[in-house]
């Protein structure tokens, strides 16, 4: 994959020998990417970027990723090998890349140490996979996430996602039905997989936007998306819906 050896040679060139190890994540390794995939990076640092680094990537990224230059988006994440092993809730990532910041990127922004809740999940996710593009093994650089640090940085997310329904429903549709099925099963899985377990699992009524939204996946860029009112009206208790069923997960969890 071209684009990602693209990112990857850069974050090489700014890191140096500092770089533990690159590793692909999301849905190049579940499944294969989609028309609207990202190319998802995880890489791991020994220590943290500093500001000229973290400028560096920024001003490498900028032409690789994403519509406006012909490309795939990238998402970027970088976390020190430290802050992550042994694992910690919520975990800190150093930097993150998002296609969806381009604008604030363009006028300053240079992304600083945070909280990433969802980091245990990309990790998770790219031990399992183990498609290293630079460095060691996955498993030579990370533990393995505990299943409890999957199912918390699941739920820990919903808030996030209710708030891009409106403007990203397809993603937020197949993201809740992916926390559904990790805390029934204790397992990731692509997107598309996820919407079948939860589609025969919800009542019928319930079921025409989490397959419009499956389709869309596998078929459609986003720029090509469009919904029609009746199945925008059906979000609503979808949602609500597939929110109890994870209630409940989560709820005997804690009994």
């Amino acid at each position: 994959m071209e684009q990602a050896e693209r990112v990857v040679a850069l974050i090489t060139e700014v890191t140096g020998t500092e770089l533990a190890g690159a590793y692909l994540h999301g849905s190049a390794v579940l499944g294969g990417l989609r028309p609207a995939s990202d190319v998802d990076i995880l890489a791991v640092t020994r220590r943290s970027l500093t500001e000229d680094q973290r400028r560096a990537l920024i001003a490498g990224l900028l032409p690789i990723s994403g519509s406006a230059v012909g490309a795939r988006p990238v998402e970027l994440t970088v976390v020190v090998q430290a802050a992550v092993r042994p694992w910690r809730y919520p975990p800190t990532g150093d930097f993150r890349y998002g296609e969806w910041l381009r604008a604030d990127y363009e006028a300053g922004l240079i992304p600083a140490p945070e909280p990433m809740p969802g980091l245990a999940l990309e990790a998770a996710v790219a031990l399992a996979g183990d498609r290293t593009l630079a460095g060691l093994p996955p498993a030579q650089v990370l533990d393995p996430v505990p299943t409890e640090l999957l199912f918390r940085a699941g739920v820990d997310g919903i808030p996030g996602l209710l708030a891009d329904l409106a403007e990203d429903t397809r993603n937020v549709l197949l993201t809740l039905a992916r926390i559904w099925t990790t805390l029934a099963t204790g397992t990731i899985v692509a997107k598309d997989t996820a919407a079948d377990w939860a589609l025969a699992r919800l009542a019928p009524e319930h079921r025409p936007v989490l397959a419009f939204a499956r389709d869309l996946y596998l078929t459609t860029s986003y720029a090509d998306e469009s919904w029609s009112d009746e199945l925008k009206a059906q979000v609503g208790p979808h949602v609500d819906a597939v929110l109890a069923r994870i209630g409940g997960l989560r709820d005997a969890g804690r009994q």
